[in-house]
């Protein structure tokens, strides 16, 4: 294993190490061309924890994990079950389409999308004016509200993320044994007792570790949220930590606090995540 380890540490744990101590200098622009940096200790998170900016990035963004997380895994297990009941033939078609999603590159996505919700000619607002809903004609959702903005982009973040929750449930499913269920339907057990009591708890590990993953991601968010600003045309109202991260460091050259706000948010998925990690970990003890 050491040949794996080393290279983890080498590609992980040296970037980590570096942004570390990155966090207590500041690192600008005179420092990329040869300038020792400077050490200023906490001065950048004091800096970013007195910035009432920060503050508004950081409640928009842990709002906008726990919606599009719960979403995703709501989604996603009730998907899976599904995949359980339908047709084989369906099913594979079914799987196949999820695969597909899941595969495809997030800009070529993003693209599709951004035809769809054009303030001209976007197929969502031609669908909702001839619904009745005249407000909706020219309406522009990506620059009109930072609302209908995170509304639009929580749509495409949970419609790319179903995927692999739908196939990591459905996988752990088909592997609770059949003789279980024989045995509890022997006894009198519904297809919905059998469901809620027997097949989510025994594969709750893995639920939960699904469920971590998603929070992590959502709330690291970048790509999907940078290109429909782009498009958009606001940033200040609809930043979140990851874009907050990249416009510190590589748009305003303060490496630095953006470093401090990578550690922040490092900080902060620790946190969010250490009660599922500690019960995987129990759970992994006890088997």
């Amino acid at each position: 294993m050491a040949p794996a380890i080393i290279a983890v540490l080498v590609s992980l744990g040296y970037p980590l190490v570096r942004q570390f101590l990155m966090s207590f200098q500041e690192f600008g622009l005179k420092q990329q061309f040869g300038a020792a940096p400077d050490w200023v200790g906490f001065a950048n998170y004091q800096q970013i924890l007195s910035d009432p900016y920060f503050w508004t990035v950081f409640l928009k963004s842990l709002l906008f994990c726990i919606w599009t997380a719960s979403i995703t895994m709501i989604l996603g297990v009730g998907m899976a079950v599904l995949m359980l009941r339908i047709h084989p033939a369906v099913r594979t078609i079914f799987n196949t389409t999820l695969i597909v999603v899941w595969a495809m590159p997030a800009l070529a996505s993003l693209t599709v999308w951004q035809w769809l919700i054009d303030p001209r000619a976007g197929l969502l607002n031609y669908f909702l004016t001839s619904l009745g809903f005249t407000d909706f004609k020219n309406f522009n959702w990506l620059a009109n509200h930072y609302i209908s903005f995170y509304l639009i982009a929580s749509l495409i973040i949970i419609w790319a993320s179903i995927p692999l929750v739908t196939i990591t449930v459905y996988a752990a499913l088909v592997q609770v044994p059949p003789e279980i269920l024989e045995a509890s339907a022997i006894d009198g057990a519904s297809r919905k007792q059998q469901l809620f009591s027997i097949m989510l708890p025994m594969i709750s590990p893995v639920i939960a570790l699904i469920g971590v993953l998603q929070v992590i991601w959502d709330l690291r968010v970048f790509t999907q949220i940078y290109v429909l600003q782009q498009a958009g045309g606001i940033q200040e109202e609809t930043n979140l930590l990851g874009t907050y991260v990249y416009q510190t460091g590589i748009s305003q050259g303060n490496y630095g606090v953006a470093s401090a706000l990578a550690m922040i948010i490092l900080i902060l998925t620790l946190g969010l995540t250490g009660k599922y990690l500690q019960l995987l970990f129990r759970q992994g003890d006890v088997a």
